[in-house]
C-alpha cells in the first residue's frame, strides 16, 4: 500500500540521515582532532602538518576509528527508534558514547603520546570528547529537530487504534486531535473491549480484538493507545494481553496505569503523557549489549557442549526409549509461540492425550536419568539453541504454556506485562523458587519474575547467572 512504503521509507530514511550524519562528522572531528593535536605538539617525526596528515598512521586511524565510533553509536541504541526521539535522551546518549568513544581511542592510539605534563593529557582527551561530542551532536539536533517540527505540524503521522469503544476513547481521541501541537498519532478507528458500550455517531470504524490483526496490516498500524471505558482488571489485561502478539507499541495513559503494577516508561512529554507498557525499563542500549552477549554466549556454549550433548543424547536412548530431544510450545515475546527444545527427561507421550500435566518430585513419569538431568539442569541446556534463534534470552521469566498463562492471568492479570521481553533459560523465578508443580506455585513465582521486569539490568542478569550456576553446581535443580 502507499501508505506503508511512505511511512516505511520515511522512517528508513530517518535512519539513513542519523547513520550517515554521525558517521561524515565523526570522521570530521577526528580529522580536525589530529590537527589539533599536531598543533600542540603531542607527536613527533614529521616534518609539517601536511606530512603528519597524510602519514599512514593517520590515514589509517581515520579509516578505523570513525568505524568504530559507529559500533558504540549501534550499541547505544540510537538507531533503534528513529521517528519520534526525547531530545533529553538523545543528549545524554551522544553526551555518554562520545566519552565512550574517547577512552576507546585513548587507550588504542593516543597513550603513548608525548606530552610530559598529566594536565596536558587530561586536556587532550577533554579536547577529543568535546569534539566528538560537539560535531555529532550538532548534525543530530538538526535531523531530530527537523522531523520533530514535522511530526507537530501533522505533516509526519502515525497510524493509531485506540483500543476501548467507550465515551473514555472518544473523549481521549477528540483531545489528541484538538491539540495545537500535535503528538503524531493519526486515528484510524476503535476496537471494542469485551463489555464497553460503543458510542453511537462515532464517524471512524470500530473493530473486534479478534481481527486486529488483519486490521493493522491493512492500515499500517503504527501503535496502540488502551484507553479502557471501564475499571475491569482481569478483561482489560485479558485485550491487552492479545495484543502483544501484534508486536506494536502499546500505549496507556498514566491514570489508568494503576490496573497494573509495574514500572512505567514515558514515550512522550510534550504532548499528552503515554505509559509505553510494551517496552522493558531496560535501555536500548542495555537491550542490543544483552541480545549480543546472548548471541556470543550461546554459539560458545553450543560449540563447548557438543561432546556433552552427544554423552546425554547416548544415554537417553540406553535407558529409555523415545527421541532424544523434546520439542513443547511456549509463549514467548510479544505473545508469540514457539518451540522450545529440552533433553527429554520424562517417558515417552508422558501427558495423555496431549492434556497439560506439571510434574513434581516424585513424579512417576520422570526417568531415572531424566532425575539426574533434572537436578543439574542438564535438560535445560539445549535451549541455548533457542537463545541463538532470537526465541529466547538467557535470563528472563520463563515461558509458559498458554494453557497455564490463561489460568495465571486470571489470578494474575500483570502476568500479561512478562510478554515484553524474550523468556529466559533460566529466571529471578527459577532461582528463587524453582519448579512449580501446581497453579498456586506458578502464581508464587510469577511474582518474582515481575520482580525481575521492574528492576531489568545487566547486572541482575549477572546475578541471577551466578546464582544459577550455584544451583546447578550443587544439584538443587528440583
Amino acid at each position: 500500500m502507499k501508505i506503508r512504503l511512505d511511512l516505511n521509507n520515511k522512517a528508513h530514511q530517518q535512519r539513513i540521515k542519523y547513520v550517515l550524519g554521525d558517521y561524515v562528522m565523526s570522521n570530521i572531528a577526528w580529522f580536525c582532532y589530529n590537527i589539533v593535536r599536531y598543533q600542540m605538539g603531542t607527536v613527533a617525526g614529521y616534518g609539517n602538518l601536511g606530512s603528519y596528515l597524510t602519514s599512514k598512521m593517520v590515514l589509517l586511524g581515520q579509516l578505523f576509528f570513525p568505524l568504530l565510533m559507529m559500533v558504540t553509536y549501534s550499541f547505544s541504541g540510537y538507531y533503534n527508534d528513529v521517528c519520534r526521539k526525547s531530545r533529553v535522551q538523545e543528549l545524554f546518549t551522544t553526551i555518554v558514547s562520545a566519552g565512550i568513544n574517547t577512552l576507546a581511542i585513548f587507550f588504542l592510539a593516543l597513550i603513548n603520546d608525548v606530552i610530559g605534563v598529566r594536565g596536558s593529557d587530561y586536556e587532550m582527551i577533554f579536547i577529543l570528547w568535546g569534539m566528538l561530542f560537539g560535531f555529532v551532536y550538532l548534525v543530530r539536533f538538526i535531523i531530530t529537530n527537523n522531523a520533530s517540527r514535522q511530526i507537530k505540524s501533522r505533516q509526519w503521522t502515525f497510524p493509531t487504534l485506540i483500543v476501548g469503544s467507550g465515551s473514555a476513547a472518544i473523549a481521549f481521541a477528540n483531545k489528541l486531535n484538538s491539540m495545537r501541537k500535535s503528538t503524531g498519532h493519526e486515528i484510524k478507528g476503535f476496537v471494542n473491549i469485551p463489555g464497553e458500550n460503543p458510542v453511537k455517531g462515532n464517524p471512524l470504524p470500530y473493530y473486534e480484538l479478534d481481527e486486529l490483526k488483519e486490521v493493522c496490516a491493512k492500515e499500517d498500524i503504527w501503535e496502540l493507545i488502551v484507553v479502557p471505558s471501564r475499571d475491569d482488571l482481569h478483561q482489560n489485561m485479558s485485550a491487552i494481553n492479545k495484543l502483544f502478539a501484534l508486536g506494536l507499541p502499546i500505549l496507556i495513559s498514566p491514570e489508568r496505569f494503576n490496573m497494573m503494577q509495574s514500572q512505567v516508561r514515558i514515550s512522550d512529554l510534550y504532548g499528552e503523557p503515554l505509559v509505553n507498557i510494551s517496552r522493558s525499563s531496560l535501555s536500548d542500549s542495555g537491550k542490543n549489549i544483552k541480545r549480543a552477549i546472548d548471541i556470543v554466549v550461546s554459539i560458545l556454549a553450543l560449540i563447548a557442549l557438543t561432546p556433552v550433548f552427544a554423552i546425554v543424547a547416548c544415554i537417553i536412548k540406553a535407558t529409555s526409549p523415545g527421541p532424544v530431544f523434546y520439542l513443547q510450545e511456549r509463549i514467548g515475546l510479544h505473545n508469540k509461540p514457539f518451540k522450545i527444545i529440552k533433553f527429554r527427561s520424562m517417558v515417552q507421550n508422558a501427558e495423555v492425550n496431549g492434556q497439560p500435566q506439571l510434574s513434581s518430585d516424585d513424579d512417576p513419569r520422570i526417568t531415572p536419568f531424566g532425575r539426574f538431568m533434572r537436578k543439574y539442569r542438564i535438560d535445560e541446556l539445549p535451549q541455548f539453541w533457542n537463545v541463538l534463534k532470537g526465541d529466547m534470552s538467557i535470563v528472563g521469566p520463563r515461558p509458559e504454556r498458554k494453557y497455564y498463562i490463561d489460568q495465571i492471568i486470571e489470578r494474575v492479570p500483570a502476568y500479561a506485562l512478562l510478554h515484553q521481553v524474550r523468556p529466559g533459560i533460566t529466571s529471578m523465578g527459577m532461582v528463587k523458587y524453582g519448579y512449580a508443580k501446581n497453579i498456586d506455585e506458578m502464581v508464587e513465582r510469577v511474582k518474582y519474575d515481575l520482580m525481575y521486569l521492574d528492576n531489568m539490568s545487566l547486572l541482575n542478569d549477572l546475578k541471577i547467572l551466578i546464582y544459577t550456576i550455584k544451583i546447578v553446581f550443587t544439584g538443587r535443580g528440583m
